[in-house]
């Protein structure tokens, strides 16, 4: 156990990445999440509390070979639903580089938008309908960006 005076160590990276800045920033990364963020969760309320039934988290294994995991699944109605980080999805508006390690950094964002875009044609192509929502969208817009898509559902009736 550290003492009062002792300075948590920095972290050493796995090969191929980057030395963390501080064990702050070490944490502050560690402590991203995959899924379950405020926006998802603040959507998913919203959407279950009007009658909306969906999966969570759901992989899709498309014909193609091309595996998908939306945050929201409607599967009776094929409609997949993605919140994007503006950090993580390279925003156009939040989105924003790192200044420090961007010879990780840059590739890694990168790769992040194409395999939105290869994820969005393939489901495209499966048929599905794709929702791209970012973080920094008010919950009002995206409710209706969803209701735009599905039928509201009937009173006692669920929607999936």
């Amino acid at each position: 156990m550290l003492g009062a005076t002792q300075v948590a160590p920095v972290p050493q990276p796995r090969p191929g990445y980057p030395s963390p800045s501080s064990p702050g920033r070490s944490a502050n990364m560690k402590a991203n999440r995959r899924t379950d963020t405020k926006p998802e969760l603040a959507l998913r309320r919203a959407l279950h509390s009007m009658g909306y039934r969906y999966r969570k988290d759901h992989r899709l294994d498309l014909d193609d070979g091309v595996r998908v995991r939306p945050d929201i699944v409607f599967t009776a109605r094929r409609v997949a639903v993605f919140v994007d980080g503006c950090f993580w999805h390279c925003c156009p508006d939040h989105g924003s580089q790192p200044s420090a390690n961007s010879w990780y950094w840059e590739p890694k964002l990168r790769r992040n938008v194409e395999r939105d875009r290869h994820a969005d044609e393939a489901l495209g192509l499966a048929g599905w309908t794709v929702i791209r929502l970012w973080e920094h969208e008010s919950l009002e817009a995206a409710v209706a960006a969803v209701r735009e898509v599905l039928p509201s559902p009937k009173p006692g009736q669920k929607c999936g």
